[in-house]
């Protein structure tokens, strides 16, 4: 059994809660809010904006010229593909330059940002390819569950067409291969300390959801909330 093949199974059943969430089937059926999704958007700017930079570190951290070339160009994929989205999002949401200026990470974006970077920065590339992964693959099988869907809002129609894509499923494979290559030539302490760095990241994949879903705050802003209420 391939690694890549290892951490599928062994993940299972996270993959089926993010494939079962509320936030996902609401995109899927058209009655998600859009309140919810433009909350998602912003947070996911944020998050896109630090996952270019890990994908980058991966640049930096290739054992040899050719996988440095691909990581880069995933970096900038990732830049010009996902803002190109995310900017039609933003007009189409009505986001304006007060809105971006002002907008802070939630406890979940934040924490997942964080986790990234710690991968990668104490990491090697095994490592970062293996944090970064379930963002990829996730959002993929994602957007291939969705695309039977016929929302009548055409902003969900746009973002199930992005991930359910072949041009994604293309990046998808490369990272699940690399990830491969990778795990044949590592010790199984190394193996042990990336397929944590993929569980975790599952899991983060489907706390993100359930931030946009509920509109997550930081407790000391749910407090000061409740104190005004008061």
């Amino acid at each position: 059994m391939k690694f890549s093949e290892e951490l599928r199974m062994e993940t299972a059943h996270i993959w089926q809660a993010n494939l079962n969430h509320p936030f996902v089937k609401g995109i899927g059926d058209g009655t998600l809010p859009l309140e919810n999704f433009r909350y998602y958007v912003m947070q996911d700017a944020y998050y896109l904006s630090h996952f270019a930079k890990v994908q980058s570190l991966g640049a930096a951290k290739a054992n040899d010229f050719e996988t440095t070339n691909q990581m880069a160009a995933h970096a900038q994929g990732t830049y010009e593909a996902e803002s190109a989205l995310h900017r039609t999002f933003f007009q189409s949401l009505g986001v304006t330059a007060a809105d971006i200026a002002v907008f802070k990470p939630a406890p979940t974006a934040y924490a997942y940002t964080s986790h990234l970077y710690r991968a990668a920065y104490e990491g090697h590339l095994g490592d970062i390819i293996a944090v970064i992964l379930p963002c990829y693959w996730i959002y993929h099988e994602i957007g291939e569950h969705l695309q039977a869907c016929t929302p009548e809002e055409v902003i969900y129609q746009k973002w199930i067409a992005a991930y359910g894509g072949e041009w994604f499923k293309k990046s998808v494979d490369e990272q699940i291969n690399r990830l491969d290559e990778i795990a044949e030539t590592v010790t199984a302490k190394d193996l042990t300390r990336m397929k944590e760095h993929f569980i975790i990241s599952c899991k983060y994949e489907y706390a993100f959801w359930e931030m946009a879903y509920t509109l997550e705050k930081w407790p000391g802003e749910i407090a000061v909330a409740k104190g005004m209420e008061q």
